[in-house]
């Protein structure tokens, strides 16, 4: 097993040579499960993943508390399901160190804290969908969202599959945010 230090923890990487897939479901869960200890619902985790578990690609995770986008990423492994790994491991020991009163929730949030640059990719979400500046009401954004999605939808006549991606990537993002 390989040594990693990260963010101050030193851990073993398990060597994983079967089951692929199932396992990077298992370490998929098992983060979604350990940022629910901070109260954190399923809904606002995305973890990202090659679902061929043994091919070469980074894993990430990003999810929203106390209302702020966070996010983590590795690549550093030589199978994408490693990185799932080192990521599951990395927020198990910094969710347990909040639960246990060695870090406040704060200085979490910093450690995971996204760049200005999701700032701005939610305002260009909100200006593709229609949407005023603030808008909050998932009511209004999910509707502007369903008849624009409608209207681009690649089987429609006039559709555009660029299109209709970037609306589904906006309307995540502000799901997300909003959840």
């Amino acid at each position: 097993m390989a040594q990693v230090t990260l963010k101050g923890h030193t851990f073993s990487v398990p060597t994983i040579t079967n089951s692929f897939s199932r396992r990077a479901q298992f370490f998929a869960n098992k983060i979604t499960e350990s940022l629910g200890l901070l109260d954190i619902v399923s809904d606002a985790v995305e973890v990202e993943f090659d679902v061929i578990g043994f091919k070469k690609a980074p894993a990430s995770v990003e999810w929203y508390m106390d209302g702020h986008f966070l996010f983590y990423k590795y690549d550093q492994c030589t199978k994408c399901v490693d990185n799932l790994a080192v990521i599951s491991k990395m927020i198990e020991l910094e969710v347990n160190q909040v639960v246990h009163g060695q870090k406040s929730r704060m200085d979490f949030l910093r450690e995971f804290m996204a760049d200005e640059d999701h700032e701005k990719q939610k305002k260009e979400a909100r200006v593709l969908l229609g949407l005023a500046e603030n808008e909050s009401d998932m009511a209004v954004i999910d509707k502007k969202y369903k008849d624009l999605a409608k209207a681009a939808h690649p089987d429609m006549p006039g559709g555009d599959a660029e299109k209709f991606k970037a609306l589904n990537k906006a309307h995540k993002l502000l799901r997300k945010e909003l959840l």
